[in-house]
């Protein structure tokens, strides 16, 4: 555990991290040939996930993410985003992808890592999207209430 001002030294220093490595995603996206728009999309997919859910319970520099993805996809993102559908989902887990895959090609993660996160993706996706549907069908039970 951190005290206060510990704490907030590593969260100032991963978002300033995080910052540099958005950019860094952003220029690859953009020598890709990516739109605008696109790159907004991912870069904001992507920022959520480094800068909010990797710090909101505790400080995970980016390189955690990798083993999170499953936590973040299926459980935070269902219940604490208002916008969360099956669809973006998706969407959001391939702006992950994308993002990790140009970490790997930086050598910022490996490629056993990268190879991982994609594995958690494909092996959760259908369960993420279907608990997803669940917990926005008012109708239906919630998938996260166990009792």
């Amino acid at each position: 555990m951190y005290d206060d001002n510990d704490y907030e030294e590593k969260y100032n220093a991963i978002r300033s991290v995080n910052a540099e490595l958005l950019d860094i995603f952003e220029k690859d996206l953009t020598d890709a040939g990516f739109s605008e728009k696109t790159i907004r999309s991912h870069a904001a997919n992507v920022s959520f996930y480094i800068n909010t859910f990797l710090l909101s319970e505790d400080v995970h520099p980016m390189e955690d993410g990798v083993g999170m993805v499953g936590r973040f996809l299926g459980d935070f993102f269902i219940r604490k985003c208002m916008w969360s559908t099956p669809g973006n989902i998706r969407t959001t887990a391939a702006s992950i992808k994308k993002f990790y895959k140009c970490m790997l090609d930086h050598d910022h993660i490996s490629k056993k890592e990268y190879e991982y996160l994609c594995s958690e993706i494909k092996t959760g996706m259908p369960t993420w999207q279907a608990d997803c549907e669940q917990y926005n069908d008012p109708n239906a039970s919630n998938p996260f209430f166990f009792f």
